[in-house]
């Protein structure tokens, strides 16, 4: 089963998506350079704190807590450098501790170093220059686990839908070096099922099929920004929870149609960037 992730730092939110069997709560603190590569998308920017660690880590009892720090930086005239933000990190009870933005080798060794095992270190492949030099990268000791971030990658790439890279071959390629590696390793995000541009389904079925072991669950999973009663919340994260737990019992039965799958995402992506196209 793909290890459910979620993005928030509200204790009674992350009590509700444990309880409904979300494996990993994730506290978001990176910003530094988010709003610029990002500016004018509707994704998510959390700037969460030290704080909100310590706080979700209080709250949960069986999820991991998984914090993504910001990219390896020098002291601020307001925020601390690297090294006492991952130590503050450590610190607060971090289970996982994720590098985003990277691009070099030596941005990664300085990671790991700053961990120092302290925790399980996650990379979030999110540039091409990454994508570049990942085999000298995945060369390095001490990587549990990559996340293929698929939306700053496509930015990257200037393509104008993240899910192409999964129709073009580079998630395969990248999950195959992965494989090879040993690495654990997950990509993208997912709404509720039946929804989404790209449906989930889709997308659940190409994890299953390159091997992945973990996914994000998308603020259109569940909005509680939207939602405010907290009884509705818990509905819509058992429900979809379910849902999706039931689907992957079908992947894991049914491996062999995964490659009509992949024709059929690759078919429904196509359609998609040629109408954004045409309404350009």
């Amino acid at each position: 089963m793909l290890k459910l992730m979620y993005i928030t730092n509200r204790p009674e939110i992350a009590q509700v998506a444990e309880a409904a069997g979300v494996d990993r709560i994730f506290v978001d603190m990176e910003f530094i350079g988010k709003d610029e590569r990002q500016k004018g998308l509707d994704t998510v920017k959390s700037h969460h704190t030290i704080q909100d660690v310590a706080s979700i880590k209080s709250a949960v009892e069986m999820a991991e807590v998984l914090v993504r720090v910001n990219p390896i930086h020098d002291p601020l005239p307001d925020y601390p450098g690297s090294r006492e933000e991952i130590d503050a990190t450590v610190a607060a009870g971090a289970d996982i501790i994720m590098l985003p933005f990277f691009k070099t080798k030596q941005e990664v060794q300085t990671f790991l170093d700053l961990v120092d095992g302290r925790a399980r270190t996650m990379l979030l492949l999110e540039t091409p220059e990454a994508v570049e030099h990942i085999d000298e990268i995945l060369e390095l000791p001490g990587i549990d686990e990559v996340h293929i971030g698929l939306n700053d990658l496509s930015l990257g790439y200037g393509l104008p839908f993240m899910f192409q890279l999964l129709a073009d071959g580079t998630v395969e390629h990248l999950c195959f070096k992965l494989r090879q590696k040993n690495i654990f390793y997950g990509f993208g995000g997912i709404a509720s099922l039946g929804n989404g541009l790209l449906p989930s389904e889709y997308i659940i079925r190409e994890h299953y099929r390159l091997g992945s072991r973990c996914v994000i669950l998308s603020r259109s999973f569940c909005d509680v920004t939207k939602v405010r009663h907290i009884g509705i919340i818990n509905a819509m994260f058992l429900k979809g929870v379910r849902e999706i737990r039931e689907l992957e019992e079908t992947c894991e039965l049914h491996a062999g149609f995964f490659r009509r799958n992949l024709q059929e995402l690759r078919d429904r992506v196509k359609e998609i960037c040629a109408q954004a196209e045409a309404e350009e």
